[in-house]
């Protein structure tokens, strides 16, 4: 990328709040889609200088938005716990992409620097904003390192758009085998699956009270950002299947829905199933992280109808809770969740009809069967061993699967193969 374009980049994100309040959020979409497209074209051209041994210090260099107040951002903090736990010397360096995303979470600060002084980069950005992470960072950031795309993907098919990236890297990660299975389709690099581990610890704890939320009611909780596409998350969804399970005159129960980055489309779908609904609670205010581990913990159960999940972090920290889980049985939340330790349910694959970026018309996912999911509800709310032993079964599920010491493990054995690979070279 030249200066221009650099300064051009720079400015842009100085500006960012005032744009996003002059300037419609469609059309800064709109924007950043021609920008991103625009990079990948870019891409090609970029002639990476291969790993070389001594040229830095041994460890990694972990790039992404680790302040990122959004699941990415949490995600993106879990990476990097999990590789404190190695033994492997490591330095944070806070890229902050391009878009709406609140960075306001400081618990990685220590770490953070400027500089990249370590031989292996793990980079945490989703593949759709590769193309301009490579091109607004310095040439010098690739050049005789390793370099690890760490990526998030919803559905079976990687965009063919998106395979420039695979040019600047040597090998991918991902939190599940659905991720991989679909990225292997599309390049012979090395893709491992490195689940996140899951943790949910609270400095300080809330309970409903300071939520505004009542204490007497069987609360479900359905929780979502809108920068992850509110057709994916399907929050629609989720509110038909609650008014289908009970009658508003039912005063016993409730539906939290908590949004980030609300906007006025989801004002407008959601205001127009609430049908004097006056137990559905809205919660659009973004929280921090022992706000978001207290509201999952003091609700009764957390629903997720998604038409697609990378990993679905979510339902996991829910499970650790031990608050029960209703979830679609499809993608990447399937291979922590079963029958056994969640209220699984049933889909048929649907078309997507439209592009819904970075989602494109003609691609497959879930559309989650709406009457089993109010029979879900039903049962949490009326059969209290079912649900305690879902409660019990998921937090003992989720210890042993998603532990630190198992992903650290994963983490630290992969590193060393790495390192003793390069050696032979």
């Amino acid at each position: 990328m030249n200066a221009v374009s650099k300064f051009i980049l720079h400015i842009a994100d100085l500006f960012k709040p005032i744009l996003l309040k002059a300037v419609p959020v469609k059309v800064l979409r709109k924007m950043k889609g021609k920008m991103i497209s625009d990079s990948f074209g870019k891409l090609n051209d970029m002639n990476i200088i291969p790993y070389e041994t001594g040229r830095y210090k041994k460890g990694v260099n972990l790039i992404g938005n680790i302040k990122a107040e959004t699941g990415l951002g949490q995600s993106c903090r879990l990476v990097a716990s999990a590789l404190m736990q190695t033994d492997t010397k490591m330095s944070v360096y806070q890229y902050t992409q391009l878009g709406t995303q609140k960075t306001g979470d400081t618990s990685w600060d220590a770490k953070i620097s400027r500089d990249l002084p370590y031989d292996i980069n793990l980079i945490h950005i989703n593949p759709y904003e590769m193309g301009i992470t490579y091109l607004q960072m310095d040439k010098s950031a690739w050049d005789y390192r390793y370099n690890i795309a760490y990526w998030l993907w919803e559905l079976e098919e990687f965009p063919d758009e998106w395979t420039p990236c695979f040019h600047c890297l040597d090998e991918i990660w991902a939190p599940s085998e659905f991720i991989c299975s679909a990225i292997r389709k599309k390049t012979p690099l090395p893709v491992r699956c490195m689940p996140y581990h899951v943790e949910v610890s609270m400095q300080r704890e809330f309970g409903r009270s300071d939520f505004g939320l009542p204490e007497d009611k069987f609360l479900f909780l359905m929780m979502y950002d809108h920068s992850s596409g509110m057709e994916r998350k399907n929050p629609v969804g989720v509110l038909k299947a609650f008014k289908s399970a009970f009658p508003k005159e039912n005063d016993k129960v409730g539906l939290v829905i908590k949004v980030n980055n609300f906007t006025k489309e989801d004002e407008e779908k959601i205001g127009a199933l609430l049908d004097e609904y006056t137990n559905v609670y809205l919660m659009k205010e973004t929280l921090d992280r022992d706000h978001i581990n207290s509201l999952t913990k003091c609700v009764d159960a957390v629903v997720s109808l998604h038409r697609a999940e990378g990993f679905g972090l979510v339902l996991a920290e829910a499970m650790l809770l031990g608050t029960p889980v209703i979830a679609t049985n499809w993608s990447s939340n399937t291979e922590f969740m079963n029958a056994e330790v969640g209220c699984m349910v049933d889909y048929k694959m649907t078309v997507i009809e439209k592009d819904m970026p970075p989602f494109k018309a003609g691609n497959c996912w879930a559309d989650p069967d709406i009457v089993q999911a109010a029979a879900y509800m039903q049962k949490l709310y009326e059969d209290k061993e079912y649900y305690q032993q879902m409660a019990v079964n998921a937090r003992e599920h989720i210890q042993k699967l998603l532990s630190m010491e198992r992903i650290a493990g994963l983490m630290k054995k992969r590193l060393a193969e790495i390192y003793g690979e390069l050696e032979k070279k």
